[in-house]
């Protein structure tokens, strides 16, 4: 604390440690006390804590008022300007280097590419001759210090701080012994006291990034391949339908939706002929709980193996699962992890009996912890004799996850029902799986089970699909699409931004939500919707309003992400209220139970169901199951729908959001007037992106419209350029094909060259590698989203590092001109 006065209340340190260290609650500036016992005004303190990252400040008294404001240079910025300092924990002993408060140590990133290679299942670490400098146990100790991959891009990093500058010797290890260090080539390799050939790091600098070579080499893994070649999956291809089975189609007139109900409606939902326009042209189906349980709604599951009876029998399920494929529809099915039915064989078997085999397949307490859960509702309830941990309901114990029997015996689930031919998961409240005392949520431990989960699932179909429901804000959801743990989770912020947007017709705050989602997830990697199953149906959120349901249907359905859709929202069915209500059976017809069931339904119709209805609006060619229709067709053609990387573009009409959709040398651009009144044709501008530049013929897809021609220039982008269309309308949306109709030669008819930036996303300098620089010298310019020249400088030879302190965080594009040649590439840098 060198000169400075420390208050009564004494120095503090609060962070997102403090709950797993055994602390009432993270976050807390008044729990974690630091202690000088010398008098040499160093304040420290230890805390055990498990493996994992932890976001930390220091606090000179015991209110925030006294809290440290740490540099943007030594911590991470949590999107709203405050800076908080980072730890990465894998070994047993971490010691931090001193740091003046509110200052910065030597920080220093590693990177590693690992592309092309298969990571070991215990991760990725460097080791070096730094460790013990910085904290970070024994010099060479390869388990101390792990690398992640946050935005899957195959990069695997970790900052650092060190107490001096100075030069220290480092390896990469693909897995957590000695044994899996990388071997270094002699053309970049420098001999350590041993003879050991290790790479060097200069840290002479507030900042130092190692480039990212691949692993066991002086060169990328990637060969220079431009940022634009990013991975899709079958899932970027597919539009998902989300089905309550008991509420869709009943055959036997139970009044209870059923398998064979659901086989006879496939054609509805897609037919397998591209050529007929009569079905809705979904490519995925997302089943809500099917498997044996004693609620209606399936999530306390209590045969993991057998179909719930409501719904049919085993084969049954089998003959719907071909009939869907053969109509080149994938299906996805709950699978609910974190908990089962109190009716389930292994609970049953556990109350009031210590000696069950299962026993500790469950939490137990001898007596009530007293702590609550994250909504404050009772989370421990008295079972016979003990207390049992729920965290949903009393009868919904949650499973022990920590038990490696449970583990055992739900990865045997997850292989069950795959080789019966499922295409993946989607899974119930996944930041649950394995609390740490009274921390119940987001815990190191659950991150690491999903990555156990990731090869259960992978060893036998390395194609399934996995897709999580972290109801978190989005930076807290990011972690669990990261590191090999889940495909997707469900992008609930950009849910309720679009809803917002065109409730209040403002763009600023959806336009905000779009650049945050686009900047944190691996491209494409999340999934988009507007409500589902656990809340009030959009219909009715938007005022039941077919002018914003269709704006809002526009949007969702033509941005990057995966979509899903619940069932009924293409008709416009409503749902407020219990979530019986939220999940009433489908809309059929007008005539008696809505054609439902022939006998009494498990729910009442909705009110509206004689006019919102399949047949009503299949009559209607205005109606908002085509214009449904319509969007899922237009994505499904269209590549820049499906696969297109996310720019955000400008209108001179600031109630209309502009953004762009580009995939290799075709864009769409989107244009949404969120206001009540037209907007007379707005000039639309487009900063930059990978276009050539020239003349493109744009038309409206939506309508078949010729819109005009627009000029793109040598960046890739155009200014106030105007459509020639009519005044878009209120809650209208353009969806703008723009194809290339001439070329400039004198910009993208130049041979390219092999471009890489590393480490991409950055925090700090950045390193351009030219595969094969065609001259001397080279020309690099830096531009934002909005075409402004922000960086450029000349360098000679194939590398230049490039400074980038002076800018914000956020999506640039760096171009380099070398000779007659051009490459362009998009930089993310956060802070």
């Amino acid at each position: 604390m060198g000169t400075r006065t420390v208050p009564a209340g004494g120095v503090h340190v609060a962070g997102t440690f403090q709950a797993p260290a055994g602390f009432p609650a993270n976050w807390n500036p008044a729990t974690t006390a630091l202690t000088d016992p010398d008098g040499d005004h160093i304040w420290e303190a230890t805390v055990t804590v498990p493996a994992g990252v932890f976001l930390y400040k220091f606090v000179n008294g015991d209110t925030w008022g006294g809290a440290e404001l740490v540099p943007a240079g030594c911590g991470l910025d949590d999107g709203g300007g405050n800076v908080n300092r980072q730890v990465v924990v894998g070994g047993t002993a971490v010691r931090l280097p001193l740091v003046a408060f509110g200052d910065c140590a030597t920080q220093v990133r590693f990177a590693v590419d690992m592309n092309g290679q298969t990571v070991a299942a215990g991760g990725v670490h460097v080791v070096g001759n730094f460790q013990t400098l910085a904290g970070y146990g024994a010099n060479d100790d390869p388990t101390a210090l792990p690398l992640r991959d946050d935005n899957n891009d195959g990069i695997f990093e970790a900052q650092i701080s060190l107490p001096a500058p100075g030069r220290f010797q480092y390896r990469f290890v693909n897995g957590s012994t000695l044994a899996a260090v990388e071997t270094v080539p002699a053309s970049c390799g420098t001999p350590d006291a041993t003879g050991t050939l290790t790479r060097v790091l200069d840290a002479t600098t507030a900042a130092t990034t190692t480039p990212a070579f691949c692993f066991g080499s002086c060169a990328p893994c990637s060969g220079g391949q431009p940022g634009t070649n990013y991975a899709t999956h079958w899932w970027n291809d597919a539009v998902f339908y989300e089905i309550l089975v008991r509420s869709f189609q009943d055959s036997n007139g139970d009044g209870k939706g059923d398998f064979v109900g659901m086989t006879q409606r496939l054609d509805y939902l897609n037919d397998g002929n591209p050529a007929t326009t009569t079905d809705l042209g979904v490519t995925g189906i997302w089943l809500m709980p099917m498997m044996e349980s004693p609620s209606y709604h399936g999530y306390d599951v209590s045969d993991y193996k057998a179909t719930e009876a409501d719904y049919g029998s085993m084969a049954e399920f089998e003959a719907f699962l071909a009939a869907a494929h053969q109509r080149g529809i994938k299906v996805i099915i709950d699978l609910v992890l974190n908990h089962s039915s109190s009716r389930h064989p292994w609970f049953t078997q556990a109350v009031g009996n210590a000696n069950s085999p299962t026993r500790d397949w469950y939490r137990w307490s001898a007596t009530n912890p007293g702590y609550l859960g994250p909504w404050g509702q009772t989370v421990w309830y008295p079972r016979g004799g003990s207390y049992n941990y729920a965290l949903f309901w009393s009868e919904m114990p949650d499973l022990n996850w920590r038990n490696p029997q449970v583990r055992a015996a739900m990865w045997d689930v997850s292989r069950f029902w795959l080789r019966k031919g499922v295409d993946g998961y989607r899974l119930d409240a996944v930041k649950y799986l394995v609390e740490d005392g009274p921390t119940l949520l987001d815990t190191p431990e659950t991150l690491a089970t999903l990555e156990e989960f990731h090869d259960s699932v992978r060893a036998v179909n390395p194609a399934a699909l996995t897709v999580g429901e972290a109801w978190s804000s989005t930076r807290l959801v990011v972690p669990y699409v990261s590191n090999d743990r889940l495909d997707l989770c469900f992008e609930f912020d950009l849910a309720e931004s679009i809803i917002n947007a065109v409730n209040q017709g403002s763009a600023s705050g959806l336009r905000t939500q779009l650049n945050l989602v686009n900047t944190l997830y691996p491209k494409l990697q999340y999934a988009t919707f507007l409500t589902n199953h656990d809340q009030n149906r959009v219909f009715d959120v938007l005022g039941s309003n077919p002018a914003r349901m269709k704006q809002a249907a526009a949007l969702y359905l033509t941005m990057p992400g995966v979509p899903f859709l619940y069932y009924g929202e293409e008709l416009g069915m409503a749902g407020t209220g219990p979530d019986e209500d939220k999940r009433r059976p489908m809309q059929w017809t007008a005539g008696t139970q809505g054609g439902f069931t022939t006998g009494t339904p498990w729910r009442t119709l909705n009110a509206n169901y004689r006019q919102f209805n399949v047949a009503n609006a299949q009559a209607d060619p205005a109606s908002l199951l085509n214009h449904y229709k319509k969007l899922i067709a237009l994505r499904t053609t269209h590549e820049t729908l499906r696969k297109g990387y996310y720019l955000p573009a400008a209108a001179s009409v600031p109630t209309v959001l502009v953004y762009a959709r580009v995939y290799e040398q075709q864009a769409t651009v989107v244009a949404t007037n969120l206001s009540g009144t037209a907007a007379s044709t707005p000039a639309l501008s487009l900063g930059i992106s990978t276009l050539a530049a020239g003349t493109y013929q744009v038309t409206d897809l939506y309508s078949g419209q010729a819109a005009g021609t627009v000029v793109v220039d040598a960046q890739g982008g155009f200014s106030n350029w105007t459509a020639t269309l009519p005044a878009l309308a209120p809650n209208g949306t353009w969806m703008l094909q723009l194809r290339a109709a001439t070329v400039n030669s004198t910009a993208s008819a130049k041979p390219a060259f092999a471009l890489a930036l590393y480490p991409n996303p950055a925090t700090g300098p950045v390193r351009l590698d030219l595969a094969a620089a065609p001259a001397a010298s080279s020309q690099v310019q830096v531009f934002d989203l909005t075409g402004r020249l922000v960086h450029t400088a000349r360098f000679a030879g194939g590398t230049y590092t490039m400074p980038v302190a002076h800018l914000q965080a956020g999506t640039y594009f760096v171009r380099v001109q070398s000779g007659a040649a051009v490459a362009v590439q998009r930089l993310v840098l956060e802070r």
